[in-house]
């Protein structure tokens, strides 16, 4: 399956397996995609090669009949034994053009950003997403750069070609306030993972973007944001 062609970043989960409330990961994940969740991202700092392939596994399996695609953070090795439709990487990861190298033309590729001059130099690589992060500090990643906030948001939203998926501190009570400014996705990690009931977490999201449709760029549009 070629997940490029009509990609929807609305409601990104971004796993955690410590904040799921001693559940298992993969029930967290089908709750949350029978709520509502769009695109997946398996997060897995600390498991061995061996368990990050078997889940990998598992989540493509349960996932690809929902129509919902599974993106690896990371580990490409894991991502193309593992059968996942895309990659995920950051700014001291794997280059992107390394990334779509080795994926292949058909996967999707995403870079995160953490200032308006990476964001500025993706706009000519072949990925299909960037991760603004992050919008606001957050427990979950600490390694990260200043917060952009929603104004910073904003500013990239008008020089990005790219579809924009938003992740730091994004919780139901300012998740409107993020798609407002700017966002194309809401990447959320403790949001659902952590969420008593993740099917329901997931599906109020989702409701915020009842009237707004996936954004994909447009060949005749480029710039995507006239």
């Amino acid at each position: 399956m070629n997940w490029r062609e009509r990609p929807d970043w609305r409601v990104y989960l971004v796993t955690d397996r410590e904040l799921c409330l001693g559940r298992p990961l993969e029930d967290v994940v089908l709750r949350a995609v029978a709520g509502g969740a769009t695109m997946v991202q398996l997060r897995e700092k600390e498991a061995s090669s061996r368990d990050f392939l078997a889940l990998t596994r598992l989540l493509v399996r349960e996932l690809h009949g929902r129509g919902v695609p599974l993106v690896v953070n990371d580990r490409a090795d894991i991502a193309l034994a593992g059968g996942a439709a895309g990659l995920h990487v950051g700014q001291s990861d794997l280059p992107p053009a390394d990334a779509r190298a080795l994926m292949g033309p058909d996967a999707l590729i995403g870079l995160s950003v953490e200032n308006m001059a990476q964001l500025e130099a993706a706009q000519t690589w072949d990925v299909d997403y960037l991760g603004i992060s992050p919008v606001w500090a957050t427990p979950t990643k600490t390694d990260t750069a200043e917060p952009w906030g929603l104004d910073g948001l904003a500013e990239a939203g008008k020089r990005s070609r790219l579809p924009l998926v938003a992740i730091g501190g994004i919780h139901a009570g300012n998740a409107a306030e993020v798609i407002a400014a700017g966002a194309d996705g809401l990447a959320v990690v403790s949001e659902i993972c952590s969420a008593p009931d993740p099917e329901a977490a997931a599906r109020f999201l989702r409701g915020l973007f009842r009237n707004i449709p996936p954004f994909r760029p447009s060949a005749a549009s480029p710039h995507g944001r006239e």
